[in-house]
């Protein structure tokens, strides 16, 4: 009995010198602050001998919020949301003839900042390259990436990266010249494929041509800017890239090429951010998700306003309405988001539903809606309830 207290006072030295330790190693000084919503934030000295923010490389600095309400918190302070993007793709995202982003992920990007600032325009984007996407979520410069981005098992389990809804399902793809002779991917034997960087597509190729004994010599780019000028120049005989991509590009170039039938793999595209935050990815997911809901509901921007008065009250709660119950008690639905009631109402009447926003960017390039139709006309587009 008498060496219980002994083992006590043991155990507690032992604890105070792996705290010593622990704050010996570390090497940062830190210290604890509380913003003005009553969260507690911690900033670190990173060595520099700055005050311990961190520089995102454009002269504006950082605080990582530890408690509270994380990146949403952050977003509103800011009053801006950062989206990482895409300038060299047709339909999806591209510096367009004003100087300004366009594009499908680019008005997703628009749908998130209605949701969350109720101001579609209140948004930053970062053109990113296929390598650079990951890096910089992680590093958090931006709050989101929607940037025509594969969701796959080894990025969701390796790149710190949770991805939500997709907003298009495709595949890949293979482009030649129209006179090339190749008419199918078997017609492919030792050629040169460009393909880009950093992409599950040239992961897909390697596997399955090698699968199929399929011979060929990649050609890598990091980015569209320079691959597209190579295969115009006959560098490469055929060109691999998700088949909407393709598509994009074909109705660009000033040479007539062929979209080869083959499809090698499955390319769900979506919004992705950091893991860590479960609130801010159920606001991306859920802010996506609006847009192919008020599809469903025949809900678009011209016709909102006049479904604020309808007598389906799921209708109401998605616009953020009041609904009255069984006692005759009339109150706005709340769904624990973090979100503005009337957050579906935002993206509506400023962005569009999910069919608008398509046939905005890719009907023009002959894509049609296949997969991405709504689930009720034989595609796989489908939402859990809102309630």
């Amino acid at each position: 009995m008498s060496s219980t207290p002994m083992l006590r006072r043991i155990l507690a030295m032992l604890f105070a010198f792996a705290l010593v330790g622990s704050a010996c190693s570390s090497g940062d000084d830190t210290s604890e602050a509380t913003d003005s919503d009553g969260n507690t934030v911690t900033t670190a000295d990173d060595g520099n001998g700055d005050d311990g923010d961190t520089d995102n490389g454009d002269g504006e600095e950082t605080i990582e919020l530890v408690q509270g309400d994380g990146v949403l918190a952050a977003v509103q302070a800011r009053g801006t949301l950062k989206c990482g993007g895409n300038d060299t793709l047709p339909g999806f995202g591209i510096i367009d003839a004003d100087g300004e982003f366009s594009g499908f992920d680019i008005d997703f990007c628009r749908v998130l900042a209605a949701a969350v600032l109720g101001d579609s325009e209140a948004f930053e984007i970062l053109p990113l390259t296929a390598a650079q996407r990951f890096p910089t979520l992680q590093s958090g410069e931006i709050d989101v990436l929607i940037r025509n981005t594969t969701w796959t098992a080894s990025r969701d389990g390796s790149e710190q990266a949770t991805f939500l809804h997709p907003t298009f399902y495709d595949g890949q793809g293979f482009m030649v010249r129209s006179d090339s002779g190749i008419a199918s991917l078997d017609d492919a034997q030792n050629t040169t494929i460009c393909v880009l960087q950093g992409t599950t597509t040239l992961l897909n190729m390697n596997a399955v041509l090698g699968d199929r004994g399929i011979s060929f010599t990649p050609l890598e780019f990091d980015s569209n800017d320079t691959l597209q000028p190579a295969f115009v120049a006959e560098q490469c005989e055929v060109w691999t890239s998700d088949a909407s991509q393709l598509a994009a590009f074909a109705a660009t170039l000033d040479i007539d090429v062929t979209v080869l039938p083959d499809i090698i793999s499955k390319e769900p595209l979506g919004p992705v951010v950091a893991d860590g935050d479960s609130q801010w990815a159920q606001i991306v997911d859920w802010a996506t998700m609006a847009t192919i809901q008020a599809e469903e509901f025949g809900i678009n921007s011209g016709n909102v306003d006049s479904f604020l008065t309808s007598e389906d009250s799921g209708i109401l709660r998605f616009l953020g309405q009041p609904v009255e119950d069984g006692d005759g008690n009339s109150a706005v639905a709340d769904v624990g988001l973090g979100l503005p009631a009337d957050f579906a109402y935002n993206i509506i009447s400023q962005v569009g539903n999910y069919a608008e926003i398509f046939e905005a960017n890719l009907t023009p390039l002959g894509l049609e809606r296949g997969p991405n139709a709504l689930w009720t006309e034989g595609g796989i587009m489908y939402v859990p309830p809102f309630r």
